[in-house]
């Protein structure tokens, strides 16, 4: 249950201010109205939102279930996660947030909202390399080092079989 909360709150504070608090506000500054005609472009785009949701969703769960952690790095996972998305590719959770923003920039035509994306997607491959994937090297040791042979750090391949 507490586990639970946690990510919750992780949710709510972080990729809900970094995937909609923060694109909302450039939109809203871009456009006197939010209004949609659902268009098929609109359409494709909320479809776009919606998979980059499921994908964070999806990692969140998997972190919780079978890391027993959080994505905060201060309560990270306790066990290596290589299952669901993470057999493809290693970073899906920041790829379901960049998804989720990607979609509404198209959705809004947005381009400050996608030089946003594109800036966070500089951030995150930094974090991830200066940060990220030292600690996880420490903490899982060959195990880690086994899967990153394997699975790719930003592009989907075929699946981890570790």
């Amino acid at each position: 249950m507490i586990l639970t909360v946690k990510n919750i709150i992780f949710t709510v504070l972080v990729p809900g201010t970094v995937a909609v608090y923060v694109p909302y506000q450039i939109i809203r500054r871009q456009h006197d109205s939010m209004a949609l005609s659902w268009e098929p472009s609109e359409l494709l785009s909320g479809m776009i939102i919606f998979a980059g949701s499921l994908i964070y969703f999806r990692c969140l769960w998997d972190f919780a279930v079978t890391g027993r952690g959080t994505p905060a790095p201060i309560d990270a996972p306790k066990y290596l996660v290589v299952k669901g998305l993470y057999r493809y590719v290693r970073n899906p959770m920041y790829i379901g947030v960049l998804l989720t923003i990607m979609g509404w920039a198209s959705l809004y035509r947005s381009y400050a909202v996608l030089l946003y994306v594109i800036l966070l997607w500089l951030l995150f491959n930094g974090f991830v390399m200066i940060i990220e994937e030292p600690i996880l090297r420490r903490q899982f040791g060959r195990s880690y080092e086994e899967y990153c042979k394997r699975v790719r750090r930003w592009i989907p391949g075929g699946p981890y079989r570790g």
